[in-house]
């Protein structure tokens, strides 16, 4: 199984962090459009990138350190792939890091979806350093 890894810091504290990468209405803000839902273990939500949406299940929540989603039905073959943010902090700063596991090759599928990674996790780091992001389908999305 071949695994997308990436590492990068944000310099905000870790509970700002956390709850833009837990909670449907921040994670609208940088990531996508995402239905309303309650961070916790078991919790189902839905997430739409334009006409395609996605379902996932919160598998491990553990407050200011980690999420954990496991895709459970998608438009797209991602069903049980499973997306972890891991924050801890390093000089002063948050670090994150973020796998995307349930590959079975290093192929096109794989790389597009790692350079999507990529881009929302700027737009994350945007999020919450300057408090404007770059949404799926928003206003200063870039396509």
């Amino acid at each position: 199984m071949v695994i997308i890894r990436h590492l990068f810091h944000i310099q905000k504290p870790i509970e700002h962090v956390f709850q833009a990468i837990s909670t449907s209405n921040q994670l609208s803000q940088w990531y996508t459009r995402t239905e309303s839902f309650n961070a916790k273990k078991g919790e189902t939500f839905k997430m739409h990138f334009g006409e395609m949406s996605f379902e996932f299940q919160v598998q491990e929540i553990i407050s200011n350190k980690r999420v954990t989603w496991k895709c459970v039905e998608a438009d797209i073959p991602l069903e049980g792939h499973i997306m972890t943010y891991e924050l801890d902090e390093n000089d002063g700063k948050t670090r994150v890091r973020f796998s995307h596991e349930g590959f079975e090759a290093a192929d096109d599928f794989m790389a597009n979806l790692n350079f999507s990674s990529a881009k929302y996790l700027e737009s994350l780091r945007q999020y919450c350093q300057t408090g404007r992001g770059e949404a799926f389908g928003s206003d200063g999305y870039r396509s």
